[in-house]
């Protein structure tokens, strides 16, 4: 999300087709999407994220399971898609970004926060 990078304007990248999640069932590829919101969401789904704006740490967070999004693309065309899974979750987590949140505010509880395992080289 562009706010990570400390550029204040409403954009995010998104590409989940080289991801071998179990849930990653619906991939658009490489997305460049303005001022993107959700318009329709269902069922919930619980998943592990971490982030670089939280290197050390990871955490179970509640999101949508599919969810309905609509955004102007590169060429500034206003698109509208549908999504679910790993998709709609990296998603939804980018949009949290455009708000100022990162995903330690939205764990499941306190006790869903864990210490990212160090790998020694």
């Amino acid at each position: 999300a562009a706010p990570q990078v400390n550029n204040p304007i409403r954009a995010i990248i998104v590409d989940t087709s080289k991801s071998t999640h179990k849930t990653n069932k619906v991939s658009h590829g490489l997305m460049v999407l303005s001022n993107p919101k959700i318009v329709h969401a269902e069922g919930e789904i619980i998943f592990r994220e971490g982030c670089m704006s939280v290197p050390d740490y990871t955490g179970n967070v509640k999101r949508f399971y599919y969810i309905k999004v609509e955004a102007q693309d590169i060429n500034g065309n206003l698109i509208t898609f549908d999504t679910e899974g790993f998709e709609a979750v990296v998603i939804q987590h980018e949009i949290d970004h455009l708000e100022g949140k990162v995903f330690i505010e939205k764990v499941v509880s306190p006790k869903d926060i864990f210490r990212r395992k160090v790998y020694k080289e």
